[in-house]
């Protein structure tokens, strides 16, 4: 069996415990995007089987017709939507999903946080540099910690946030606020009050149409001017421009960012990664040791048991008469 795994940027997957169990298979690792139709039918040619890392490449109906040999695609974590499942679908190409560990992305949220006030990336420059003591940071005990939805990892966020003896608040739908109020956690009156009052906002929305640039430059710049605004979840999330319109307005001070509006971003001079008041980092959330051995240990499973005749586990299973 040929199998092709894309999009594997620090060709991590050969390396991980869960690649033994396809290692006796062809597979093929590619560490860059396709970016054209002939690059994709170059990679696809003779694949049985896909493996997509999140939402990292969008595979639509034009990229599936270049693929006539694939059975297919499962995915190295959930379900992305860049996939085109009713395409699949109606090629007969099977689509399955996988899980993580759980923990990476709200750990990562955390260490940005740190990182940003207790300004660290200046301050190891400048002592390689050979200076010292170039600014002054500030702690987090008794400030407040906004939390913009109350998901899985927001929720995460909120028991770091209480250790570290922060106020924690949230904002969000109806459905994140009854969440933490279950919680014990407080929720603000309104998105003017949450914003003007949090030393930090985070974000932690799903990007759907509805979540897609609800964000505004305005509502940014009714954050405090020493505030830090954190984005590890989806940079669709802000309207174009936002954040940095804000940031020249003075509000937020600052901002820790792991998500961008085209990835992989790779150039130096983009307007966020030139700003001295931002920490940024190449999406790696979800890049992480036991996240990685879960996402593709679940995802080479996946292809292994279509193999072997099972179709039960399948996104699209109703496609091969099996109930999901």
């Amino acid at each position: 069996m040929r199998i092709v795994i894309i999009d594997d940027y620090a060709d991590s997957a050969r390396h991980l415990k869960a690649f033994g169990a396809v290692s006796a298979h062809e597979v093929l690792i590619y560490r860059t995007p396709a970016t054209s139709p002939g690059e994709w039918g170059e990679r696809l040619a003779g694949a049985h089987a896909l493996v997509l890392i999140r939402e990292r490449s969008t595979v639509d109906a034009s990229v599936l017709d270049l693929a006539p040999t694939l059975r297919i695609i499962s995915c190295a974590g959930a379900l992305p939507g860049t996939l085109d499942v009713a395409a699949c679908s109606a090629r007969g190409i099977a689509v399955a999903a996988s899980r993580g560990a759980g923990h990476a992305t709200a750990e990562l949220c955390w260490a940005m946080i740190l990182a940003s006030e207790r300004k660290l990336v200046s301050q190891i420059e400048s002592l390689h540099q050979g200076r010292w003591q170039a600014s002054i940071g500030r702690q987090l005990h008794g400030r407040s910690l906004g939390l913009w939805g109350f998901g899985k990892i927001a929720q995460q966020v909120a028991q770091y946030g209480r250790a570290f003896g922060m106020k924690v608040q949230v904002w969000g739908r109806p459905s994140s606020l009854e969440r933490a109020r279950q919680a014990g956690i407080d929720c603000a009156p309104s998105l003017e009050n949450f914003l003007a009052g949090s030393d930090v906002v985070s974000v932690h929305l799903k990007l759907t149409p509805e979540t897609e640039h609800l964000i505004k430059a305005a509502d940014l710049m009714k954050m405090k001017p020493d505030a830090l605004f954190v984005n590890t979840a989806r940079a669709g999330l802000l309207a174009p421009g936002a954040l940095e319109q804000a940031l020249d307005a003075g509000r937020p001070g600052s901002a820790a960012v792991d998500v961008f509006d085209y990835e992989p971003l790779i150039d130096p001079d983009d307007s966020l990664l030139r700003r001295g008041n931002v920490l940024a980092t190449p999406h790696i959330g979800f890049v992480e040791q036991d996240n990685f051995e879960a996402f593709f240990s679940g995802a080479f499973d996946n292809i292994l048991r279509f193999e072997s005749g099972d179709r039960g586990h399948l996104v699209n299973a109703q496609v091969f008469n099996q109930t999901i």
